[in-house]
């Protein structure tokens, strides 16, 4: 059996396993050392990069910069751009002072005691719109002077009312409004005195009928010499009138296709009990389908059937749409006074300031309709229908004009 012999001192032993510790240490170091300067790098080098690409981008920007100033339309395209980004908001605030005609039309009286205007002024710039006016009440039959004329005048006010909302087609969808036809070459709201108002709906109109879907067609087609033709420069074949007409009942207008909506529901024709696919129908809650119509924001229809007779009695109501939304306090009247027209009629001479809802001038509502008492008549953005609203101002009494002077209140 072979034995060892450790000559090898004990001490020589440790000094040997503490070399051998140092010089893995020592590598350990040389190791780390060696990857804290390769990161040292790395990052120096993205460091670097990303420096030369800030450097790069602001020498682009600062050229930039100086290309844009150097163009002298540029503040005018910064406003344009402004402008276009508020398109929205300016159409949301937009009035239309055309309107006026229509509110005027039904305010003031017609009849015996006409009223007629000398001087008018228009304030839409506040809240609360106003009209003032200097007017003269016509009292060429008995009682000539009579105040009660411009006390019923003021007392209208209560009773005055207006409309809006969209015309839509038979399946609900909404009908552009330039495709809407309301009134004639007089200036005059179509109506008729059994059946009430209407409006002609441009059917063939290019995107005029919102539930008819086009067939694709090439981009361009040859004509009979070679030349491309857009589509938008023919009329629209017999073919084509039909397809975006279908399912509606069409009549000509002005040269043009039309189908008459109305705006007015149509009681009689439309009620049924049971809905019916394809027909025309209106509930007693006032819900209408199956037929192009007018929904309205103000006016709300009802009905109550007779349970013995079968018979239903409509009504309508218009609780929120007030044209003066004070009623009678909404107008103040002074400097009254008699006086002569130019047709040395006896007048009765006022000022007047009405305050009106700024609704009826927003031109983010449609198809705006003011509505005056029972019998009166309505327009909408008429022009001809002002000519007989205005008059020349009537003059003051003479001295010894005694049947002008006796009426003095």
């Amino acid at each position: 059996m072979a034995r060892e012999i450790n000559l090898v001192p004990d001490i020589k032993g440790e000094m040997i396993k503490a070399l051998k510790m140092r010089n893995f240490i020592f590598f350990l170091c040389i190791v780390v050392a060696s990857a804290s300067v390769g990161l040292i790098l790395f990052f120096a080098m993205i460091a670097g990069g990303q420096q030369a690409v800030a450097d790069g981008k602001k020498a682009m920007i600062e050229n930039l910069s100086k290309k844009m100033k150097s163009y002298n339309d540029l503040s005018d395209f910064l406003t344009i751009r402004d402008q276009l980004g508020n398109l929205s908001a300016i159409s949301k605030n937009k009035k239309l002072l055309s309107r006026s005609f229509g509110v005027l039309s039904a305010l003031l009286p017609k009849g015996a005691d006409k009223i007629t205007i000398s001087e008018l002024s228009i304030d839409l710039s506040g809240a609360s719109p106003t009209i003032s006016f200097d007017a003269q009440a016509n009292a060429g039959e008995p009682p000539y002077i009579d105040y009660n004329v411009l006390d019923s005048f003021k007392k209208s006010m209560q009773y005055m009312r207006f409309d809006y909302g969209n015309y839509v087609d038979k399946n609900g969808s909404q009908i552009p409004a330039y495709c809407m036809i309301e009134s004639g070459v007089d200036g005059a709201t179509f109506s008729d005195k059994d059946k009430g108002y209407y409006a002609y709906w441009l059917i063939t109109g290019e995107g005029c009928n919102p539930s008819y879907e086009p067939e694709e067609d090439e981009d361009s087609e040859e004509g009979e010499e070679g030349e491309e033709k857009s589509g938008d420069d023919e009329k629209l074949t017999e073919d084509e009138i039909n397809r975006r007409t279908e399912g509606y009942d069409t009549e000509i207008y002005d040269d043009q296709v039309v189908v008459k909506i109305w705006r007015t529901p149509q009681f009689n024709d439309w009620y049924k009990t049971n809905e019916v696919e394809g027909e025309p129908y209106m509930d007693t809650d006032g819900r209408i389908s199956g037929v192009p119509h007018f929904e309205s924001e103000c006016i709300t229809y009802t009905g109550v059937q007779n349970q013995t007779t079968g018979v239903v009695t409509w009504s309508s109501e218009n609780n929120s749409c007030y044209l003066v939304p004070d009623g009678s306090d909404g107008i103040r009247i002074s400097d009254s006074s008699n006086g002569r027209d130019s047709s040395e009629e006896l007048v009765l001479r006022f000022s007047a300031v009405i305050t009106l809802t700024p609704d009826v001038f927003k031109f983010s509502n449609n198809h705006v309709l003011s509505l005056g008492p029972s019998g009166r008549y309505n327009v909408t953005d008429s022009y001809v229908q002002i000519q007989d609203m205005f008059a020349q101002k009537a003059a003051d009494c003479a001295p010894g004009d005694a049947s002008c002077n006796g009426g003095d209140k």
